[in-house]
């Protein structure tokens, strides 16, 4: 199955690109996917461990299972000040 990334932020900065698209076998969860765009990135990029993921506009967990089609944002933690 096809899935799309858009990384956000400073994630797009290290991995170089905001749009990344990933073959998957069926079954596959977010984790395995963000395991992919770090493989398939233009640079290095180490998903950091307070990253918020979003399937088709809601949020899930890292466990949650894919769908072909389905698109997957990448949200670093934000600080402010």
């Amino acid at each position: 199955m096809k899935i799309a990334i858009k990384l956000f932020a400073g994630l797009r900065d290290r991995a170089g690109t905001g749009d990344l698209s990933v073959e998957l076998p069926d079954g596959a969860t977010v984790r395995d996917a963000i395991d992919a765009a770090q493989q398939s990135a233009p640079k290095e990029w180490i998903a950091p461990t307070s990253l918020m993921a979003a399937v088709n506009n809601e949020y899930v967990e890292f466990t949650g299972a894919l769908s072909d089609g389905d698109e997957l944002a990448l949200i670093p933690p934000v600080s402010g000040g």
